[in-house]
């Protein structure tokens, strides 16, 4: 019998990295359970509310979701939904039910993460019929493919991949037809952090490189060097949770650096204080009467340490570049 590999330091910390998908979608279900925004699918991935968050991280919750979809429907807009989404580090979002229901749904839709939590999803979807049967309303033929890590549909696919193996993951995504002459969206929350500064660029570079029409919209941690920044790091740390490439969350500047310098013609970015005050504001102070917040200022602090960063290409002129808040 062939001796089992030794637990290396690696292993533990992607094991980390994997925990933080069920932080996000935990936090996400509490949020909605009080009304920050509309779900009905996330209550299929977590099956209960579970224990209080602050109010300040609801709001933190909200504005990601809503600035993440602001550019994401805004590019869909843009490209009239004849294109594909790659959801990088997909965890258990739900952005796919939600397209769907909302009839803005791209050609394809794929993600992408860890072959466990890849595994997972497709376990949740296999068992719950509110989310296994948008996805077959979507599909013409008899032919969908399920294994344990892999699904892929017409519409919709979950791979199982290293984002770190640039030509595992171009051998995967090339399978599953991701085809490189359409207009391209690029999705990533809290992931490329978890990447090396290299890593990460090879990441951006390789999605560049491979298709002439995309964008690419990034949301993490940013202003990571002040004494907030410094116990942020210090919090996940305890959980064997290592930002291996916080040097690129340093300021603005350099989250868009990273895609200026791999082959990207526009980048921009804002911090989530900023986009908190752009989103639209009937809805903010909808929100705001959810919850009493005690700590304006907490709540300050914790919007300018996260970002949202996008950057396009536009070979095909389609005005990309005016994508944005």
């Amino acid at each position: 019998m062939a001796a089992r590999q030794p637990f290396t330091d690696l292993d533990t910390a992607d094991e980390a990295v994997r925990s933080t998908c069920d932080d996000a979608t935990t936090c996400k279900r509490y949020a909605t359970s009080k009304g920050y925004w509309t779900d009905p699918y996330v209550q299929y991935f977590v099956r209960s509310v579970g224990e209080r968050k602050a109010p300040e991280i609801n709001r933190g919750y909200y504005a990601r979701v809503q600035g993440m979809n602001h550019l994401l429907d805004a590019f869909l807009r843009k490209t009239k939904c004849d294109c594909q989404i790659v959801n990088l580090g997909a965890g258990l979002d739900t952005t796919f039910w939600r397209l769907k229901d909302e009839n803005l749904m791209p050609r394809k839709y794929f993600e992408v993460d860890f072959p466990m939590i890849a595994a997972r999803k497709i376990h949740n979807i296999k068992t719950k019929p509110p989310l296994s049967k948008p996805l077959i309303e979507t599909h013409s033929t008899d032919s969908l493919l399920l294994d344990g890590h892999s699904l892929d549909s017409d519409r919709y696919c979950i791979i199982g991949a290293d984002l770190r193996d640039i030509p595992g993951l171009d051998d995967k995504l090339k399978k599953f037809h991701l085809n490189p002459e359409l207009p391209t969206l690029f999705l990533s929350e809290c992931v490329l952090v978890y990447m090396t500064p290299d890593q990460s660029s090879k990441l951006v570079n390789w999605a560049s490189v491979t298709f002439h029409t995309a964008m690419f919209i990034n949301y993490e941690q940013v202003n990571m060097l002040d004494r907030f920044g410094q116990v942020m790091i210090e919090n996940l740390q305890r959980r064997q949770c290592n930002l291996a490439g916080v040097e690129v969350c340093q300021s603005l500047e350099s989250q868009k650096e990273r895609f200026l310098k791999t082959g990207w013609e526009n980048a921009d970015a804002l911090d989530m204080m900023t986009v908190y005050s752009v989103i639209p504001q009937d809805d903010v102070a909808r929100i705001e009467r959810l919850e009493f917040l005690d700590e304006k200022e907490l709540l300050q602090q914790l919007l300018q340490h996260y970002s949202i960063c996008w950057a396009t290409k536009d070979k095909l002129k389609l005005g990309l570049s005016q994508v944005a808040f």
